[in-house]
């Protein structure tokens, strides 16, 4: 008996001693955790920001990148095709613009593979990428949908009355006043205003609905075959009676303003 309790008593010590030794493991590990963890909180990323792309900082002084790396780039060549700084057709070497935004391939790959998703270019095996170009029955379909929504985006517009929208929307047409004979100017300005217009409506997904239209399917293109002085007159025209029917918080009229000037539009781009 006696000895069966000291071994049991032996086993208790060996437990407690093994429980300690755990115990005195773990704290000695944990300063070599924390500096791992640290380590990798603050690795550097494998390319660095793309150079005018969103990069923000926190009010302590401690910067960090918002967005990663294709993303930014895939921003930035979004923009470029939108705005018609890249041409339809236009090929898109991965080499160049890796060199150009000083990152590796990847994240210009995980870019050009977006914009392929969304219809803005075309990839090509062995052959790299184009930026994507519009058919005839693609614009029209284009201008179909735009039908649809923007006259009662106008209406829905004039209802809620958002301040910002509208500035931007008076912002485009003084742009299109000044845009001369450029018709990537005008393009820039008349895409401003109309995006601008959806936006007023208040719905976020609208206007990323309608910036995938816009950039897809109407490029810059579309005005240099059509640079007429008194179709722009026109526009410029509707544009200003359009966003004075917003202002003035008439609705029906500013849906059937919008549906006249895009049905002439229709009109000059489509005819026989």
């Amino acid at each position: 008996m006696r000895a069966t309790a000291l071994g049991s008593a032996n086993i208790r010590m060996d437990t407690k001693s093994m429980v300690a030794v755990t115990l005195a493991n773990e704290m000695a590990a944990e300063p070599t955790r924390a500096a791992n963890d640290a380590r990798r909180t603050t690795r550097a990323p494998t390319d660095p920001p793309v150079a005018g792309a969103l990069n923000a900082a926190p009010a302590d002084g401690a910067s960090f990148q918002v967005q990663s790396v294709a993303d930014q780039v895939y921003g930035v060549l979004r923009d470029r095709i939108a705005g018609g700084e890249i041409e339809r057709g236009s090929r898109l070497h991965q080499e160049d613009l890796a060199t150009e935004f000083g990152v590796s391939r990847t994240p210009v790959r995980e870019a050009l593979r977006r914009l392929a998703a969304e219809g803005l270019v075309d990839l090509y095996a062995n052959r790299g990428a184009r930026v994507a170009t519009a058919t005839d029955e693609q614009l029209r379909s284009s201008y179909d949908t735009r039908l649809v929504v923007e006259p009662g985006a106008a209406r829905l517009a004039a209802d809620r009355h958002l301040e910002r929208p509208l500035k931007r929307m008076r912002a485009a047409i003084r742009a299109e006043s000044r845009a001369g004979r450029s018709s990537a100017k005008h393009f820039q300005s008349n895409r401003d205003f109309h995006l601008a217009l959806v936006e007023a409506t208040g719905n976020q997904q609208l206007v990323q609905f309608m910036e995938h239209v816009w950039i897809g399917r109407i490029g810059a293109t579309l005005y240099e075959d059509r640079l007429d002085p008194s179709g722009l007159r026109a526009d410029h025209d509707a544009h200003r009676a359009i966003a004075t029917a917003i202002e003035r918080g008439d609705g029906a009229e500013a849906e059937r303003l919008t549906r006249g000037h895009l049905e002439r539009a229709m009109e000059l781009i489509f005819e026989d």
